[in-house]
């Protein structure tokens, strides 16, 4: 009888972040929201935080378990699937300077993004989160690093915010620098500009799609190379928390040891491979995609239930300040390399 009522409390948890993320998505599709490029996986965590700031002293507290498993298990479901989305052929066929690219920045950004943590006396977790959002896919990078990681809620919902926020004036800046003349650069190298720095895959689409021409589409396959970097990053990531955890149990700070392996990503890559093979009809791919979103949603919004106010004064304006500084490095620093280090186009 105890496990059936914990069943259901779970199911009644899991109902409550899909009621939200169903209202995401309807606020998503207004003409407002959809200017900015803002993906329901935005609008999700948004209204979760809304949720937990004015409504939730009212929530059953039995409904905590159905939210921590959208938080957790969906959200790795949904970085699974998050696959479909790629194929290794896009990477072929973009050539060995646009790798090359997308490899500095990512490399360049989390290890910068420590770095100036570091200077800043910041949170290592949150540094950390909020350099990989910079440097690889803005949000689904850093619910990748917090699957990975197992770090407090509250901590991903502020490295998620700093990467819309910046992510956003991406998209507004790169269109209105490139018309000014201010990026000398092709539209082709234009789009490899965009998808090697822009934060979002949303941000990517509306930057390439205001730009025009090619810059779009190359924006986006660059942006999915990105991507697919985030795959040897989890596992860095899930490794050097492994050593952590054995240096702390070797001097008594821990009382067991467990290293982490992130199957999901093991999961991502081979739907990848799975995806390069064009098995199944575009019209199912189209729908697992369009599932994924909700999925990957629903785990954002329940990170946004779980993130009160009071959690983002703890973290204080550092997160947002490394955030710029890292948003400063990815355009100029981006600029340089597309223009000058490894031209294209």
């Amino acid at each position: 009888m105890v496990k059936i009522a914990s069943n259901v409390a779970l199911w009644k948890g899991v109902a409550f972040i899909v009621m939200l993320s169903v209202v995401a998505y309807e606020v998503a599709e207004m003409s407002v929201v959809k200017s900015l490029s803002l993906s329901p996986m935005i609008v999700g965590i948004v209204l979760g935080m809304l949720y937990a700031n004015s409504l939730s002293r009212y929530q059953p507290e039995s409904w905590g378990t159905g939210i921590r498993f959208s938080a957790k298990r969906i959200l790795r479901v949904g970085i699974i699937l998050y696959g479909f989305r790629l194929t290794f052929a896009d990477v072929m066929g973009m050539g060995w300077q646009v790798l090359v690219i997308d490899m500095v920045i990512v490399i360049g950004t989390i290890l910068g993004g420590l770095l100036l943590g570091r200077l800043l006396r910041m949170d290592r977790e949150v540094a950390l989160l909020t350099s990989v959002g910079s440097g690889i896919c803005g949000a689904a990078a850093v619910l990748g690093a917090e699957a990975a990681l197992k770090v407090q809620p509250y901590k991903t919902a502020v490295a998620v915010s700093t990467v819309v926020i910046f992510g956003t004036l991406s998209m507004f800046l790169y269109p209105l620098l490139f018309r000014q003349g201010l990026f000398a650069l092709s539209p082709e190298a234009m789009g490899v500009l965009t998808g090697a720095t822009v934060h979002e895959v949303a941000h990517v689409v509306g930057a390439g799609n205001a730009i025009g021409g090619a810059t779009a589409d190359v924006a986006i396959v660059v942006k999915m190379m990105r991507v697919m970097l985030l795959v040897p990053v989890l596992f860095v990531l899930a490794y050097a928390a492994g050593k952590r955890s054995i240096q702390r149990m070797a001097k008594g700070e821990a009382e067991k040891c467990q290293v982490v392996v992130p199957w999901f990503a093991v999961g991502f890559l081979l739907v990848i491979g799975f995806n390069t093979l064009d098995i199944l009809p575009e019209e199912m791919v189209a729908s697992i995609n369009k599932a994924d979103t909700f999925l990957l949603t629903m785990a954002m919004t329940a990170l946004g239930v779980e993130t009160s106010i009071d959690k983002f004064r703890k973290a204080g304006a550092k997160p947002f300040l490394l955030a710029a500084l890292l948003f400063g490095w990815l355009v100029v620093g981006g600029y340089v390399l597309v223009k000058y280090v490894f031209p294209v186009g």
